[in-house]
């Protein structure tokens, strides 16, 4: 199969997943609402309570990049359900009897993804901005700010996939959301690591989504980023270059006759 021939594949089948989000509610809630409603819980509930510690920072500004995180991971953290249902549902059974790459069915899901999760990060982001987030990011500084939320949303959603090609059921395969969503308050997300207790200040510090919230500060309020920036590189880069081939490997798996 030529390479034009599996890009077409793919871009149909990102194509089939997107409109099935655009039809379902509940995809449309958590693409466009909860993201809102999350920027708005944690500036106007939590913001006045929590103190940012030594960084001096306006609650606003502290919260702000975890909250973009964790609106376009969750969202990402789905994929998992979405590639067992069609696994579950007989989906996968009609794409055998297509002249289709393997590779390209949990790729298409990826990408998907991808497109719809960062959106709901953007969407995130515009909230943040009617709430009085006010950044000061070069253009160069944006760029940079929207693939690192892209590289989060593409690392979450390629282990999601090896996580739903690896359970048995569409139940099984959501609990993955959960991981992903409580990930962050165990960060320096949304409150300072030097706030917490002893034994979690070392968890909080050398999770991967603290270097990965700390380089979305540098780069949104133009603090030092120091070494943050290569270790969230890293720990995004190396997500997606061990889940990928996974994917791909397990998904053949899965389906063999």
């Amino acid at each position: 199969m030529s390479a034009l021939t599996a890009a077409g594949d793919l871009r149909r089948l990102v194509v089939r997943d997107l409109r099935r989000e655009l039809r379902l509610l509940d995809g449309l809630i958590v693409s466009t609402v909860v993201p809102v409603m999350i920027m708005v819980v944690f500036v106007y509930v939590f913001g006045g309570a929590i103190s940012t510690g030594s960084s001096g920072l306006a609650y606003i500004d502290f919260v702000v990049p975890s909250v973009l995180l964790m609106s376009g991971g969750y969202g990402a953290a789905l994929t998992a359900a979405t590639i067992a249902e069609d696994l579950n549902g007989g989906m996968i059974d009609r794409f055998r009897t297509l002249p289709i790459a393997g590779w390209v069915v949990p790729a298409g899901h990826i990408v998907a993804s991808v497109i719809r999760n960062v959106a709901s990060a953007v969407i995130a982001l515009a909230a943040a901005l009617l709430l009085g987030f006010r950044p000061s990011a070069t253009p160069a500084e944006w760029a940079l700010t929207l693939a690192v939320v892209t590289g989060y949303v593409l690392a979450v959603a390629s282990l999601s996939a090896v996580w739903g090609l690896l359970v048995r059921s569409t139940q099984a395969a959501g609990a993955f959301s959960f991981v992903v969503l409580f990930l962050p308050y165990l960060s320096d997300g949304f409150v300072p690591a030097e706030t917490m207790p002893e034994v979690l200040q070392g968890f909080a510090e050398g999770q991967p989504i603290t270097p990965i919230t700390e380089t979305l500060r540098a780069l949104l309020l133009g603090l030092p980023m120091g070494s943050s920036g290569a270790v969230a590189a890293a720990w995004m880069g190396g997500a997606v270059v061990l889940s990928l081939p996974i994917a791909a490997l397990l998904f053949r798996r899965r389906t063999a006759s």
